[in-house]
């Protein structure tokens, strides 16, 4: 090459020129996607721990509906009992008062 016209040196001076600012081009954008690659994964990383920390929240949550529910249904429970006790209780007074009414007469 050494050999070659002034001319040819020049072209293929050139030509070494454009491929080399091609090759930089070409990993000045490859570099530009792989950091936008790792911000993305790194964002990825943070939005996957916020939403584990999430369903933590969300299972103590439904821990304590749960927990509610039952003493809900305890309550209903009690209450049913004590429902029947009142009914039985009118109908026992309504009895007595009967039997009042007719020892009055």
């Amino acid at each position: 090459m050494a050999t070659g016209t002034p001319d040819s040196q020049a072209r293929f001076g050139q030509s070494v020129k454009g491929l080399l600012t091609e090759k930089v081009n070409t990993c000045g954008t490859d570099v530009i996607a792989l950091t936008k690659q790792v911000l993305k994964g790194s964002r990825s990383s943070e939005l996957l721990g916020q939403a584990a920390r999430n369903m933590v929240l969300q299972e103590d949550a439904i821990l304590h509906s749960e927990d509610s529910l039952r003493k809900m249904a305890i309550i209903t429970t009690h209450l049913q009992y004590q429902q029947e006790a009142i009914q039985k209780n009118v109908e026992q007074s309504s009895d007595l008062q009967d039997q009042l009414k007719h020892l009055l007469k």
